[in-house]
């Protein structure tokens, strides 16, 4: 291989739209499309590495020109698609004016995600032999139960969910009204039965008490965990309600450092660490947050993007699970395979899928 080769040559941007795109609501955000952006690294070898982020409908002006600085940083320079930290530092650095946590970390991490696809290409493996690994399968949930859901809509989600072979599913909570959340899930747990786990995730749409409260209204159904009761910082109010309730509780989806897993370990306030890759920063910054949650024995439960999750899942010691959204399935060219609930990692080289380019619209400029 000739080093030359190696160079990033090109980075393009790409907008795509899932085809199962409708609005959808939690406790704290009412959604208008499921929307992605694409980002294509290409090494001066031919080599095309692909990352991409969840935007939804959120500031597509603001994506955008996150995504063209940071494009236009990096091919003003002679950068080596495997010098991602290299790359991560003096972005950080020149991001430092107006701040690196928030959009400029999102574009950073889509890059990191691409380069590490085009490295892992180059080199002829899947991503999760890049790193020492196990081969074991790793559990994967049904993610949904809106809150925009009829009743209806949410069993008939749970049940294809059941019918599909998976085992655990989580619902949306966090309703104005808490008796139509406990109606929620009394439905879900009739419609499946007594075998399947359900989680409860209420997007930080509620306070301390209200959140003790709908835990021991639900406390008979048997919940799994709960996932982000109450705003992210709110360290103290975590540690009330784990002390004062015997559910696990998981966070960590909106977490641009590992500030918060920190905090709450040290509160002994948190059962499942729920990792965020882009918003992280990349992979090493993924990776680095679950060897810390090890070292402490939590889980790694990671938040939305399975497709890169699960082959990142294969290479910790602790790996709890995955979650599974088929927002991309329909729009790329190798679909991840979950068999009884459980997935592997793909053997193809690098991530081991791409987007399809009938799917995707290039951002000029």
């Amino acid at each position: 291989m000739n080093k030359e080769d190696t160079l990033i040559k090109d980075i393009r941007i790409y907008q795509a739209v899932s085809k199962l795109s409708h609005p959808i609501a939690d406790s704290t955000h009412d959604i208008s499309k499921i929307a992605f952006y694409v980002l294509e690294v290409e090494t001066k070898g031919g080599v095309i590495g692909q990352g991409y982020l969840l935007s939804f409908h959120y500031s597509p002006n603001a994506v955008e020109g996150a995504l063209k600085d940071m494009k236009k940083f990096v091919l003003e320079k002679d950068y080596h698609v495997y010098e991602t930290a290299q790359v991560q530092k003096d972005y950080e650095i020149e991001s430092e004016y107006f701040g690196i946590v928030g959009l400029q970390r999102w574009a950073l991490a889509t890059l990191n995600v691409a380069m590490w696809d085009a490295w892992a290409r180059t080199m002829g493996q899947p991503i999760y032999r890049m790193f020492g690994c196990h081969r074991k399968p790793i559990p994967v949930y049904g993610s949904g139960g809106w809150i925009s859901y009829s009743d209806e809509e949410l069993v008939d989600e749970v049940v294809n969910y059941q019918k599909r072979g998976f085992t655990a599913v989580k619902i949306k909570v966090g309703s104005p009204d808490m008796e139509r959340d406990i109606r929620r899930l009394n439905l879900v747990r009739e419609a499946t039965g007594p075998n399947m786990k359900i989680m409860m995730d209420a997007n930080q749409g509620m306070d301390v008490p209200s959140a003790i409260k709908l835990i021991s209204n639900v406390e008979h159904l048997g919940i799994f965990w709960f996932e982000e009761p109450v705003v992210n910082t709110d360290f103290e109010g975590y540690a009330t309600i784990h002390a004062k309730t015997k559910i696990s509780l998981a966070m960590g989806e909106r977490e641009y450092s590992t500030v918060a897993l920190r905090e709450l370990i040290g509160r002994r306030a948190l059962d499942l660490w729920q990792p965020d890759l882009i918003r992280l920063g990349g992979v090493e910054a993924w990776r680095d947050s679950a060897a810390l949650a090890n070292a402490y024995n939590i889980p790694v439960l990671p938040h939305y993007y399975k497709d890169y999750d699960v082959p990142l899942l294969c290479t910790v010691a602790n790996p709890y699970g995955a979650e599974s959204f088929d927002w991309i399935d329909a729009i790329i060219d190798n679909p991840m395979v979950i068999d009884n609930g459980f997935a592997r990692p793909r053997e193809g080289e690098g991530w081991g899928f791409r987007f399809l380019h009938e799917f995707m619209t290039e951002v000029k400029g």
